[in-house]
């Protein structure tokens, strides 16, 4: 069973589509990429899995049954990008509180906080002030407060940023382990490498539409351009055993440069199974060409008694697709209109009563 279910999500701002029939599912202990340019309605699909604002069309699953905010929200952590803690509160104090409104009692919430801040090396950081917290080590609360309750579906919105090398390590395998212990992870962000090397699955949102879904390794796949890189030997490394055995050449190797093709009247074959892009020292670059296999031109350059050292697929980079898929996009996106004949839906919020209130909790 999948841990939630999205279908055919939308949401309008008065006559202006932020968010326009967007379907996927996420599978229990999962990473899952929320990926998209600035505009492209990652917010407001947040916004409406945690509940701050109600879709206008389309429906939630959560664990199997249609999502309930109020029912729900405590099996649910969210860091959002834009930090919310209150700056003259102490640390231990606030994150002990922000526990307890996730259904923990005193007791367990000072222990949980107690265990994660020294995991973290922020015993010593109790009694301080967020106020007097550098970004990076508030980030690392906003981070402990997200998890400590153990929730079965997390959301993180810019974890890594402010975090120096060190941090972000720290919060990498935190990440990992939370996975590995059944929670599902949503996370957002605009740095592809991390995403690459974290994320299991990724969709990418651009004005509002789901425009790619799938696994990372099957993204690439799919946009994937034939390229491999050939690491040739030097031309002063030779090796005679592997020298044509029906050949009286001199046993000698063509460098790369003897190996790029020419036009029809210079000394160099143009040959159909490929194409070379570029060249640097030894390394080429080529594109084969459509039906051609990988064995093909592997054997072109045995053939010639070309000594190779790699041989390897190029694949594009998530950073790569995501700006072949999006370039173009305005800074600032200007919303398509609604179906003329639609009334237009005003922006539907949950109601102040319906989102945790930070009252007082009474001792228990």
């Amino acid at each position: 069973m999948e841990l939630l279910s999205v279908s055919h999500l939308k949401k309008y701002f008065a006559s202006q589509k932020a968010v326009d029939d967007v379907s996927f599912t996420i599978r229990p202990g999962s990473i899952f990429g929320l990926l998209g340019p600035n505009g492209a309605g990652k917010t407001t699909l947040i916004r409406m899995l945690t509940g701050i604002f109600y879709p206008d069309e389309g429906s939630i699953l959560f664990k199997g049954r249609r999502f309930d905010p109020l029912k729900d929200i405590a099996q649910i952590g969210y860091m959002p990008e834009e930090r919310g803690l209150y700056k003259k509160m102490k640390i231990g104090e606030q994150a002990v509180y922000l526990a307890r409104l996730k259904g923990l009692d005193k007791h367990t919430a000072t222990e949980k906080v107690r265990q994660w801040f020294i995991k973290f090396e922020m015993q010593t950081w109790w009694n301080k002030k967020v106020e007097d917290l550098s970004k990076g080590m508030g980030q690392k609360l906003q981070f402990v407060i997200t998890v400590l309750h153990e929730p079965s579906l997390i959301i993180l919105d810019e974890p890594f940023s402010g975090l120096d090398p060190v941090n972000s390590n720290l919060i990498k395998e935190e990440i990992y382990n939370l996975a590995a212990k059944g929670s599902t992870i949503i996370f957002s962000t605009h740095r592809m490498e991390q995403v690459e090397e974290i994320c299991d699955h990724i969709i990418l949102l651009n004005k509002g539409k789901k425009i790619l879904d799938g696994t990372v390794h099957s993204v690439k796949q799919q946009f994937k351009e034939n390229l491999f890189r050939i690491g040739l030997e030097p031309a002063t490394d030779l090796t005679a055993s592997i020298a044509p055995a029906a050949s009286t050449a001199p046993s000698t190797r063509p460098t790369a440069s003897d190996l790029l093709p020419r036009s029809p009247d210079g000394v160099s074959e143009i040959n159909d199974l490929f194409e070379i892009v570029s060249r640097q020292s030894d390394d080429l670059i080529v594109k084969i060409r459509p039906g051609v296999l990988t064995n093909q031109v592997l054997s072109w350059f045995i053939d010639r008694n070309t000594g190779i050292n790699s041989f390897n697929e190029i694949l594009p980079s998530l950073n790569d697709i995501f700006i072949r898929l999006v370039e173009g996009t305005p800074l600032t996106r200007q919303f398509q209109a609604t179906d003329p004949d639609k009334e237009p839906v005003s922006m539907t919020a949950l109601p102040v009563s319906h989102h945790t209130s930070h009252k007082p909790i009474e001792d228990e």
